[in-house]
C-alpha cells in the first residue's frame, strides 16, 4: 500500500481501513523521477501535494548569489508540500536529492477527505504541523550549535527517520547525500564538512563511507549534538 510508511510511525490514533481506502484512493498517479529534479519553484501556483515512496527530497531556497540553503530533507513517508493545499504555492523550492518514487494527490481530493473523513484531516494536519516542529530544531541548529554539532545533529535526526521506515538498523544506513549536499542542510561549505566529518570519526562516534553511514556511538554522538528526538513525534 501506498501510506504504509505515512501510516505506521506518523499516527496518533487508529485509522480505520475505510479512511484508509479513501486516502489511497485519493492518489492522481505514480511517477518515478530521476536525481535533481525540481517538483516545485517558489511562487509557482501548486494543484496537488507530494507524497514521497522512495527517495529523498529536499526544500530549499536561494540566496541573491545563487547560494542554496537546504530547510529539510524528506525521506520515505513523507508528505512533502502539503503547505501548498491551503497556501496555493509556496515560499521555497522543491526537488528530488536522489532517484525518486512519487504520490501525487491533487488538491481537489484532498478537498474531500478534509471535508468527509475527520480523522483524516486531522492526521493531515498533524503531518504540517510535524513539518513546523522539524523547522524549529533545524533553527535552533544552525543558530546555536557550532559546525561538528550541526553536523551530528543532522545524523542523528536522519538516521531516526529512516529508522521509522524501516531504512536503518538503529547504527547503519545508506545516505545519498553529496558533501555539498551536506553542507547545505548544516551551513557550512563543503570543505568545513569533511573536517567536521573527520572530527566525528576521530572522536568514534560516527564514520561516513560513500553513501555508506555507520554511527559508532548514538549516545555521544547525540550528547554532542544535544539532540532529542522528541520533535519528531515517531511512534515507537
Amino acid at each position: 500500500m501506498i501510506f504504509d510508511d505515512f501510516l505506521r510511525h506518523r499516527r496518533r490514533e487508529q485509522i480505520r481501513p475505510d479512511d484508509r481506502a479513501a486516502l489511497e484512493a485519493s492518489v492522481g498517479d505514480v511517477r518515478d523521477l530521476g536525481a535533481r529534479i525540481t517538483l516545485v519553484r517558489k511562487g509557482e501556483p501548486v494543484q496537488f501535494s507530494t507524497y514521497l515512496i522512495e527517495g529523498l527530497i529536499c526544500r530549499y531556497m536561494d540566496d541573491r548569489e545563487g547560494q542554496r540553503q537546504l530547510v529539510a530533507v524528506h525521506v520515505a513517508g513523507d508528505f512533502v508540500d502539503l503547505h501548498a493545499y491551503p497556501l496555493k504555492h509556496l515560499d521555497h523550492d522543491v526537488s528530488t536529492l536522489t532517484a525518486c518514487k512519487i504520490a501525487t494527490v491533487p488538491h481537489r481530493n484532498l478537498d474531500i477527505l478534509m471535508s468527509q473523513r475527520p480523522a483524516l484531516a486531522k492526521l493531515l494536519w498533524f503531518s504540517t504541523l510535524l513539518d513546523a516542529a522539524m523547522h524549529r530544531e533545524w533553527i535552533f541548529r544552525l543558530g546555536r550549535l557550532d559546525a561538528v554539532a550541526r553536523v551530528g545533529h543532522f545524523f542523528c535526526e536522519i538516521e531516526a527517520k529512516l529508522r521509522a521506515v524501516g531504512l536503518s538498523d538503529g547504527a547503519r544506513f545508506d545516505l545519498a547525500m553529496t558533501q555539498n549536499d551536506l553542507g547545505e542542510a548544516c551551513g557550512i561549505t563543503p570543505v568545513h564538512l569533511n573536517r567536521m566529518l573527520r572530527v566525528l570519526k576521530e572522536r568514534g562516534l560516527l564514520q561516513m563511507q560513500g553513501r555508506r553511514v555507520e554511527i559508532l556511538d548514538h549516545r555521544g554522538l547525540m550528547q554532542l549534538s544535544e539532540f532529542d528526538p522528541s520533535y519528531l513525534f515517531i511512534d515507537e
